[in-house]
């Protein structure tokens, strides 16, 4: 089994004709993902890459039966675009446009409280069931199909410990990119219930950042939850300085709290397995399940 995603996921793609939406989209198709069609006002009736586009998700969910949207919006219209989808009521929404302004953030958070859809990012690098379906930008090169989860707060690093499974044997059963931006839809302890809840997911990665509050809830629930399967976490940013936004994402650490030292204090608190570097994720994993070097 997988989370999120299945050989039954139909994806739209909120604008699907730009170029970043066209080559993406392209990207999909050809790994087997089932796209069914566009949405870009003003188009409806036309067709890119052989698909239909549609005016509104609303229509495109009557016509093709889609359940899933991808949101290649750029940044000034994101929040718009993700909620209409999630007034249509599209059961999944993966937004992967970065630097969506955290004022429209609050409404799209409005806006998901009253509906049932699930918002995986903004700033999210996407869903990979190895084998199965991709949306999203991440590479598949390295990705093999097991029963590892990963859970993340970083697109760069996700590729990085899905090559280092794939190295030891170890495939994936979904890879999810939360996203790095402070207000984002699916949360990580939301996330890592739903692996949990996976009998295909025999483990899980957690790759955290600094700031937010992500990691600690996460670790309240996995202390208090105590899960059977090992879960292995990198928390990156420790030498990151505080209160200064790092990067391309909403990582910044407050004076007293959101640091990665703070994060992977209660983290290994609550029983999980830390990954002193990047480069040992893969290792600590196999280690764990006790799988032959």
């Amino acid at each position: 089994m997988t989370i999120l995603v299945d050989h039954d996921t139909k994806v739209i793609c909120q604008g699907m004709t730009g170029r970043a939406g066209t080559h993406y989209t392209s990207v999909m198709l050809a790994y087997g993902t089932r796209v069914v069609g566009g949405v870009r006002p003003g188009k409806g009736g036309s067709f890119h890459l052989n698909l239909p586009v549609f005016d509104s998700v609303a229509s495109s969910m009557a016509e093709t039966g889609a359940n899933a949207s991808m949101v290649f919006v750029p940044p000034a219209n994101a929040a718009a675009s993700m909620i209409e989808a999630i007034e249509a009521g599209i059961p999944l929404v993966v937004a992967l446009t970065e630097r969506v302004p955290l004022r429209d953030m609050i409404r799209v958070r409005d806006a998901l409280r009253q509906g049932s859809t699930v918002l995986v990012g903004p700033n999210s690098q996407g869903v990979l069931a190895p084998g199965v379906c991709k949306i999203g930008v991440m590479a598949t090169g390295d990705a093999q199909r097991g029963h590892i989860g990963i859970l993340s707060r970083s697109a760069s690093l996700t590729s990085e410990a899905t090559a280092q499974l794939s190295a030891v044997g170890l495939g994936q059963s979904t890879t999810v990119g939360i996203g790095g931006d402070a207000i984002h839809g699916l949360s990580m302890r939301t996330c890592f219930e739903m692996f949990l809840a996976d009998p295909d997911t025999h483990g899980v990665i957690v790759i955290g950042e600094i700031g937010g509050t992500d990691e600690e809830e996460l670790a309240d629930f996995i202390a208090a939850a105590k899960p059977k399967i090992p879960v292995v976490a990198l928390v990156v940013g420790r030498h990151a300085p505080p209160e200064r936004r790092m990067g391309h994402a909403g990582a910044i650490a407050g004076s007293t709290d959101g640091s990665a030292e703070s994060k992977i204090r209660v983290l290994r608190d609550a029983g999980v397995i830390i990954a002193e570097s990047p480069h040992l994720v893969g290792q600590r994993m196999r280690e764990a399940l006790a799988v032959p070097a």
